[in-house]
């Protein structure tokens, strides 16, 4: 997982205002975001049948993925239906405190159609290739003779988290890497020729490349001081967005991040958030204009912004919950926001205890991919 043990800080404040326009889909109200580009209207999503609603005020309708359990950093594959992610298991390792770990499934967004594609080890992040045959994940499973480590702290990292491409039934088609590094936060180009993730080397994080085959592995990050991970292409296949912290203030509380784009080759890196403080797990969004982050309002509060990459549009708060709420992703078609929350955790809950996936509907904000004219398909 990349919650890295990351600061609290005083997030930044709401920096546009929200227009509620009355729309139902399941018996929730729809929020529109003001001044974003008008596409022609479309249906708002439709409920799977007996799903809790976990909508807040403010918020755009959404719901609680059933079925699954505590889960973290769910991905949509091409079909914007099914989900990868991380889930909890009693097959997996066990903590240092004999908590069961977390290992690959996939799943729709309607809590069906579960299938465990890892059965040993401890698993990090995966992701679907776009031909929605394939995909690529993390796990210690074959480095269970090593210190668990800790997939929270990066000073201390599962040495030996290597990456795999499988089918989607979990037969290992290939092992991308083999060796003691810590190699993680992968994921895969929407042309599918490249795979990015961050590898850790002598206790430093940067970002690599390589071929989709796994041949011609390039790093391309070369910082001492910044810790670089959760990188995303963005749909052009050449941009690559992702978050780092400085090593340097690691232990302030809260660890201030900031979001970056940039090439492919490593080149024209672009700071894409300004503020000093939390600014943490991107996720481009399918038009190509816009990301997913997350910001802390309070030390036990944390929420979704929507954020631009013109680089002058102040961000748009997408949660209203006082507890976590992280690890947001769109669906390709832009319709669907699947995110890891603790609002259905209970009361007494921790404040990252009880992680469940949810789904919102941001049918309205249009985020949805852009035809070659520039236009939404």
């Amino acid at each position: 997982m990349r919650i890295n043990r990351i600061g609290v800080v005083l997030g930044a404040a709401l920096a546009a205002s929200f227009v509620v326009v009355s729309a139902q889909s399941g018996s929730n109200t729809r929020t529109a975001v003001a001044g974003d580009d008008v596409a022609k209207p479309r249906a708002p999503v439709a409920f799977p049948a007996g799903v809790e609603v976990s909508t807040r005020p403010q918020e755009m309708p959404s719901w609680k993925i059933p079925n699954i359990g505590e889960a973290a950093e769910a991905y949509y594959g091409p079909d914007s239906t099914h989900l990868i992610a991380q889930v909890k298991s009693p097959l997996a390792a066990k903590s240092p405190r004999g908590l069961a770990g977390f290992l690959t499934k996939t799943f729709t967004d309607s809590g069906t159609e579960e299938v465990l594609i890892n059965d040993r080890g401890w698993d990090g992040c995966s992701y679907f290739f776009p031909d929605n045959e394939r995909l690529v994940w993390t796990s210690i499973r074959d480095h269970m003779d090593m210190p668990l480590g800790n997939w929270s702290d990066w000073r201390n990292y599962p040495q030996g988290a290597e990456l795999y491409v499988s089918d989607r039934k979990g037969k290992i088609l290939q092992r991308l890497t083999n060796n003691t590094q810590y190699e993680a936060e992968v994921t895969v180009s929407p042309d599918g020729r490249w795979i990015v993730f961050g590898r850790m080397t002598n206790g430093n994080m940067d970002l690599w490349i390589m071929n989709s085959d796994g041949t011609g592995e390039k790093q391309i990050t070369f910082t001492e001081d910044d810790q670089e991970g959760a990188p995303y292409f963005l749909p052009d296949n050449e941009t690559i967005l992702f978050r780092a912290w400085k090593a340097s203030e690691y232990d302030q509380k809260p660890t201030p991040m900031t979001i970056y784009t940039i090439k492919r080759d490593g080149s024209g890196r672009v700071p894409r958030t300004f503020t000093h403080d939390m600014n943490w797990a991107p996720y481009p969004t399918p038009d190509g204009k816009h990301f997913l982050f997350v910001r802390a309002e309070t030390p036990r509060n944390w929420e979704v912004y929507l954020g631009y990459l013109d680089g002058k549009t102040p961000p748009k708060r997408i949660t209203f919950d006082d507890g976590f709420d992280g690890f947001p992703a769109v669906s390709p078609d832009g319709r669907k926001m699947v995110w890891t929350s603790s609002r259905s955790a209970g009361p007494g809950a921790g404040f990252m205890s009880g992680l469940q996936l949810h789904v919102m509907d941001v049918t309205s904000l249009n985020l949805g991919p852009l035809g070659t004219a520039g236009k939404r398909r």
